[in-house]
């Protein structure tokens, strides 16, 4: 099926989709698919007791999906379980998946790229840190994942409060964006995609690896509708490319609120939304 403009998709009433959840008790063949930071929970914080009874309820009418760029510890750290509280899980944009609580897929980056290539691109961006000023540095740099490396210019290990204030700095600045332009460069070679997200870091991985990779998990003939929740869905945002995959209905939360999320699922499936979300310091 044909994407149409997305602005256009984001205001369509959906009929079928709310008739569909109203009359059955599941219909497997609607998807909805969430990105985590900031569609489903704040940045790095923890998901609400709210998010997840909606969750629940939305599962049993619809499939339920998680597509997030962290590993599975991390999302874990975030959402829970998320292997068994999600009829599809994937972690690392899908480099491990999960379908009803057990592994389907792993992909590995060193098994791509090779040692030599990921020394290369690891020595680079540790050469380019120790020349790049900005007001504070941590540690964790580098974050060698499964499917990705993430790299963070202030290093992971940051406070919250840092994290905040690096986030300002580099809109201001544009670090990241300016180190992403210079890769791009230096390992046009590699033939790698550079996928800004969150508050602190951007993801490398090759061409292909972004959240359109769960995808291939995802068969056409099983599915009706696949709706896609992310808010990094602008030009080089690590929600993007899934966003405007011809495979899926795109649903951008631009205020990052998971509230948003909620309400937009509220009016595409005829449930109830709670009023208002615990606050992650609270949970």
């Amino acid at each position: 099926r044909a994407k149409a403009d997305i602005a256009h998709l984001e205001n369509l009433d959906k009929p079928v989709c709310r008739a569909a959840a109203a009359s059955m008790p599941k219909n497997p063949r609607v998807l909805a698919l969430f990105d985590v930071d900031g569609t489903l929970t704040e940045p790095r914080k923890t998901v609400s007791p709210e998010t997840l009874s909606f969750l629940a309820t939305l599962r049993e009418k619809i499939a339920i999906g998680v597509v997030g760029g962290s590993d599975l510890v991390k999302q874990k750290e975030q959402l829970g379980d998320s292997p068994s509280l999600f009829d599809w899980c994937f972690a690392e944009n899908g480099l491990l998946a999960h379908k009803d609580g057990v592994v389907i897929g792993q992909t590995s980056l060193v098994q791509h790229l090779g040692e030599e290539n990921l020394k290369r691109l690891i020595n680079w961006v540790l050469a380019y840190f120790a020349q790049l000023d900005i007001p504070v540095k941590r540690g964790t740099f580098v974050e060698f994942r499964q499917g990705m490396l993430n790299v963070s210019p202030i290093g992971r290990n940051c406070s919250r409060e840092e994290r905040n204030e690096f986030e300002k700095f580099d809109l201001a600045n544009k670090v990241r964006e300016t180190m992403v332009a210079r890769m791009k460069e230096e390992f046009a070679d590699l033939k790698l995609t550079f996928s800004i997200g969150g508050q602190i870091s951007f993801d490398v991985f090759p061409e292909g690896w972004d959240k359109t990779f769960c995808l291939q998990y995802l068969p056409h003939a099983d599915f009706d509708e696949i709706h896609f929740f992310g808010d990094k869905t602008f030009v080089g945002g690590n929600d993007y490319e899934i966003f405007t995959s011809p495979r899926t209905v795109g649903h951008s939360i631009d205020d990052a609120d998971p509230m948003t999320t909620l309400k937009k699922l509220s009016t595409l499936f005829d449930l109830p939304c709670p009023p208002s979300l615990t606050p992650p310091a609270a949970h």
